[in-house]
């Protein structure tokens, strides 16, 4: 099986090939966020690469969310659109399942943690079984105070993975000492070929979709949705003159 992955979810832009269990391919752009302008170029030169047209790719794979809003909709419209064309299946990885499979960790938990600013964090929580993780925490957009409570109870080393990390490193370390590792930033960002490799079992377990099923994964409103409920609510208040 032939698998083309896209990872848009954050500042970092990212394409994988694997042919099998074998990766061929990873391109990786974390400079400046234009995804707009570089995904398409980014898949155009991975295919190139490795000799590949679009419609020798079996299936194709994306970072769902959570993440950023307008990254996230870049890389499932560039997913969809190339398995329209070829009439191929595609596959949703949860962003946060990818980056805790960035490491593989029996003895310690994993816990990613994407900067979602004003001070919170999209994040969930991992134990190694078997050949796989299992998430202990539901996928969650918490106040970074408010996930260092939910962890001091483990009691057990932690091993953070994310681009929250260099944000909110010192807080989870004050709170939780020595329970708190983290990874070295070669592997603390989202990677293209761990979406690859998760999409591949997905589909090998069943769980591939057909383009036009392929949705983003929120974890709460966009800034811009946030606003205009605030505003509805104001107007509603001024228009019955009660408490807003």
């Amino acid at each position: 099986m032939k698998v083309l992955a896209v990872d848009s979810s954050s500042a970092v832009a990212g394409v994988a090939i694997l042919d099998g269990e074998r990766l061929v391919y990873e391109g990786y752009h974390h400079h400046k966020r234009n995804h707009s302008e570089i995904l398409m170029p980014m898949v155009e030169e991975a295919l190139l690469s490795v000799d590949l047209t679009p419609d020798q790719i079996d299936l194709f794979a994306v970072s769902a969310g959570p993440g950023s809003f307008t990254g996230l909709r870049i890389g499932i419209s560039t997913v969809k659109g190339l398995a329209q064309a070829v009439e191929k299946p595609t596959v949703a990885v949860p962003t946060l399942d990818a980056l805790a499979y960035n490491i593989a960790c029996p003895a310690a938990l994993v816990c990613p943690i994407m900067d979602a600013r004003r001070e919170q964090v999209y994040t969930s929580l991992y134990r190694w079984e078997g050949d796989r993780y299992v998430r202990l925490m539901p996928y969650s957009a918490l106040p970074v105070e408010q996930l260092t409570e939910r962890l001091i109870p483990f009691q057990k080393p932690i091993w953070f993975v994310g681009d929250g990390i260099p944000v909110y490193r010192n807080k989870l370390a004050e709170k939780l000492r020595e329970s708190a590792r983290f990874v070295p930033p070669y592997l603390a960002y989202q990677r293209a070929s761990v979406i690859a490799w998760l999409g591949r079992r997905d589909a090998l377990e069943g769980r591939s979709v057909p383009y036009r099923d392929l949705k983003p994964f929120y974890l709460r409103p966009s800034q811009a949705e946030q606003k205009r409920f605030q505003q509805i609510q104001q107007n509603n208040g001024k228009e019955t003159g009660g408490e807003v």
